[in-house]
C-alpha cells in the first residue's frame, strides 16, 4: 500500500500527476471510437428519417458519456501501468461489441441476438468497469456516500435501458410503445448527464488540466477524421465506377470544410481552454469549468462532425456514377440538413465554448450560423456539388473573418503555448542527458 499526500492508495493502481498527458493505452482506446462515430453515421444513413437521426443522437449522447468514462480514469490514474491496462483491455473489448449492437439499439430484428440488451448490458459493463477503478481508489474513504454516489447513475441509467429493451416487440410500429423507449432513453441520459452536477459531492476534480484538454482534442481529431472516411469511403468506388473531375472538385471541397473545422477550434481556442483550465486552481471551480467546456460542450462539436459526415456520406459516391448530372441532384432534405446544420451546430458549440471559457460571445461565429441557416433554402434548388461549393465558401469566409477578429487574443493564447512547448522540450532534454 502507497500514501499518495497522506490518502493510503491501493497497490496495482498508480496515480497519475498534474504534468501528466494522453497515453499510447488511451489512444489505443479511442481506436474503438473512431469505429462507434462510424456506425452512427452508418445507422442514420441507413435510416434517413426525422426518428432515425433521433434515435443515432441518443446513442451518441451515450456513447460519448462512456468515453468521458475512460477519460476521467486516465486523469485519476496511469492507465497504462499496474492493473488497470487489462481491465482497459476488456472495457475496449466490451466497447467494440457495443458499437457493433449500435445499429440495434432501438429494434430487434429476427434471427439473432436482441440488439436492444446486448446494447444496454454492454453499456453497463463499460460503465461499471470505470466506475470499480474509481470505487478501487476511494474503498478507504469513511464516507459511504462518496463511495457509492459513483455507482447509482449507472444503475439508474442502465435499469432504463434494459426495460426500454425488454418492451414487446411486437409493439415496434405501436406510437405509444415508441414514445415509452424514447422517454426510457431520455431518463437513462438525463440520469448520467444530470449526475455530472454533482461534482462537489464527489470530490473529483481534473488531476491534469493538461490531460484533459488534450484527451478532448483528441476526440475531435478522431470525430473529424470520421468525416474524412465518410467522404471518401463509398460503394461507388469499390464497384470501379471512374474518377472524375467533379469528384475531385468535390473531394477538395469536403477537406476544405473539414480543415475550417479544424483551424476554427485548434488554433486558438483549443489552446485558450486549456490555459484557461490551468489557470482555475480552485478544485471545484476547475472541475465545473471541466464539466462545462469539455465533458458537456465538447458533445455538442462531436454531435456536429457527425452530422456534417452523414451529409456528406456518398456524395462523392453518387457524383462518381457517369449518370448524375454534372454539379449532381439536388441533395434530399434531411442531407441538406444534416450537411449545414453539423457546421452550424459545431460553430454553435464554439460559440458557447468561448463563452464559457473566455467569457466573450464570437460574433462573425454567430452571425455564420444564421447565414447558414438564410442560405439552406437557397442550397436546396442547387445540386449537391453547388451546395457543398456555398457550404465551403460561407466556412471558409467565417473562419477567416474570426481569425482575423481575434487576432490579439490568437497572438497572446500561440505566445503561452510556445513558450510552454519551448519550456518542456528544454526540461526533457535537460532530464534525459542527466539520466540516459
Amino acid at each position: 500500500m502507497e500514501s499518495v499526500r497522506g490518502t493510503p492508495w491501493p497497490r496495482g493502481v498508480q496515480p497519475s500527476a498534474p504534468g501528466s498527458r494522453a497515453t499510447r493505452l488511451e489512444l489505443f482506446y479511442d481506436l474503438v471510437f473512431v469505429f462507434a462515430f462510424l456506425n452512427v453515421t452508418t445507422a442514420v444513413a441507413g435510416n434517413p428519417t426525422v426518428r432515425g437521426l433521433v434515435q443515432g443522437l441518443l446513442v451518441l449522447a451515450l456513447l460519448w458519456w462512456a468515453w468521458t468514462g475512460f477519460a476521467v480514469l486516465g486523469n485519476l490514474v496511469r492507465t497504462d501501468q499496474g492493473v488497470v491496462p487489462f481491465v482497459g483491455f476488456a472495457a475496449t473489448a466490451t466497447a467494440f461489441v457495443f458499437a457493433l449492437a449500435m445499429p440495434k439499439a432501438f429494434r430487434e430484428l429476427p434471427g439473432g441476438l436482441p440488439g436492444p440488451l446486448v446494447f444496454a448490458v454492454c453499456y453497463f459493463l463499460i460503465r461499471v468497469s470505470q466506475v470499480a477503478v474509481f470505487g478501487w481508489m476511494v474503498r478507504y474513504e469513511r464516507s459511504r456516500f462518496r463511495r457509492l454516489l459513483p455507482v447509482a447513475p449507472v444503475l439508474v441509467a442502465t435499469g432504463f435501458l434494459l426495460v426500454a429493451a425488454v418492451l414487446p416487440q411486437r409493439f415496434a410500429e405501436d406510437r405509444v410503445e415508441q414514445v415509452v423507449r424514447l422517454a426510457l432513453w431520455l431518463a437513462a441520459i438525463g440520469v448520467e448527464y444530470g449526475s455530472g452536477l454533482v461534482l462537489p459531492g464527489t470530490g473529483w476534480t481534473v488531476l491534469s488540466a493538461g490531460h484533459w484538454a488534450e484527451r478532448h482534442a483528441l476526440i475531435i481529431l478522431v470525430a473529424l477524421g470520421e468525416t474524412i472516411i465518410a467522404l471518401g469511403i463509398g460503394p461507388g468506388f469499390i464497384t470501379g465506377l471512374p474518377l472524375s473531375w467533379p469528384i475531385i472538385i468535390a473531394a477538395l471541397l469536403g477537406i476544405a470544410v473539414v480543415a475550417a473545422l479544424w483551424w476554427a477550434y485548434f488554433d486558438t481556442l483549443a489552446l485558450a481552454s486549456e490555459q484557461t483550465l490551468h489557470r482555475a486552481r480552485v478544485p471545484g471551480v476547475r472541475a465545473a469549468l471541466a464539466r462545462d467546456a469539455y465533458t458537456y460542450l465538447h458533445l455538442v462539436l462531436v454531435a456536429g462532425i457527425i452530422l456534417l459526415a452523414l451529409g456528406l456520406k456518398g456524395l462523392l459516391e453518387e457524383g462518381a456514377d457517369p449518370s448524375t448530372p454534372t454539379w449532381g441532384l439536388p441533395l434530399p432534405g434531411l442531407d441538406l440538413l444534416t450537411l449545414y446544420g453539423g457546421v452550424a451546430l459545431y460553430l454553435l458549440g464554439l460559440v458557447a465554448l468561448g463563452l464559457r471559457v473566455l467569457g466573450t460571445v464570437r460574433w462573425p461565429s454567430v452571425t455564420a450560423v444564421v447565414l447558414l441557416a438564410v442560405l439552406v433554402p437557397v442550397a436546396a434548388s442547387l445540386g449537391e456539388m453547388l451546395a457543398l461549393s456555398v457550404l465551403a465558401l460561407a466556412t471558409v469566409t467565417v473562419v477567416a473573418v474570426q481569425t482575423v477578429v481575434d487576432a490579439q487574443l490568437r497572438r497572446d493564447v500561440r505566445e503561452v503555448a510556445l513558450r510552454e512547448q519551448v519550456t518542456a522540450e528544454a526540461d526533457q532534454t535537460a532530464w534525459r542527458g542527466r539520466h540516459l
